[in-house]
């Protein structure tokens, strides 16, 4: 029972794989909505492979390098290809398009960056130095869901400047030394955990009103709270 329970969470992180792999092709199949919940389901995986671990004890070198190479395909490869279909889908520009189109992929390179640095960096055990790439990709992948439901969006969305700039500020944050809360909980204790159960009530009240259009808002959220807590965890060290 316990040979078979160790490779549950890897099993897990394969689905995490697949489900990134099944978005790829959706994406370039023009498909987006579709690669899009393909996208959400790896997130999905990606979560419970890290609590499955916790709970099973089952953790491993091997599995660590499969998380981040499962991760790479469905939160970095993935929205880049997203990102490049939403880039076609722009006025094109001559001469100009035929490159700035590429940077898309940005997201990629600097994801990859983001997961080495991860997988060496000993400061990122109960935190994040950087946005997570699952939660970059959660907010290129939220972006067909509100050009679907809000096409009025499409007219500053699907501009290719706007979505050039876009992609360098959240390429910029993938790698920035920017300290970010981690989300998982480890005690239900209100205190050590307040700010994580704000971010989880903003986040439903937001969705709950503007379903897909809350994700970009939820990211902010997210990012500002974190730096509140970094601000104050630092107040009562130094006091």
């Amino acid at each position: 029972m316990m040979r078979v329970s160790k490779h549950v969470p890897n099993a897990i992180t394969c689905a995490n794989l697949f489900s990134g792999c099944v978005g790829i092709v959706f994406t370039f199949q023009e498909n987006l909505i579709f690669a899009c919940y393909a996208l959400f389901l790896a997130a999905i995986f990606d979560f419970f492979d890290g609590f499955a671990s916790r709970v099973l004890q089952s953790f491993s070198h091997i599995g660590k390098d499969l998380d981040s190479l499962a991760d790479m395909v469905s939160f970095g490869f993935l929205p880049s290809a997203i990102l490049y279909e939403l880039f076609l889908k722009t006025p094109q520009i001559p001469n100009v398009s035929s490159w700035l189109n590429f940077s898309a992929f940005l997201i990629a390179v600097f994801s990859a960056l983001r997961l080495a640095k991860f997988n060496n960096d000993t400061r990122q055990a109960d935190s994040f130095i950087g946005l997570p790439t699952p939660a970059n990709a959660i907010l290129i992948a939220s972006i067909p869901f509100i050009l679907e439901h809000h096409p009025d969006f499409g007219v500053f969305i699907l501009n290719p400047y706007v979505l050039a700039v876009f992609v360098l500020i959240m390429c910029s944050l993938l790698v920035a030394e920017l300290p970010l809360m981690s989300l998982k909980f480890k005690n239900t204790d209100l205190d050590k955990n307040i700010y994580r159960y704000l971010l989880l009530l903003f986040s439903a009240i937001l969705i709950l009103f503007f379903k897909f259009a809350a994700v970009p808002v939820i990211i902010f959220i997210y990012i500002t709270l974190s730096i509140i807590q970094y601000k104050f965890s630092n107040d009562k060290v130094s006091g």
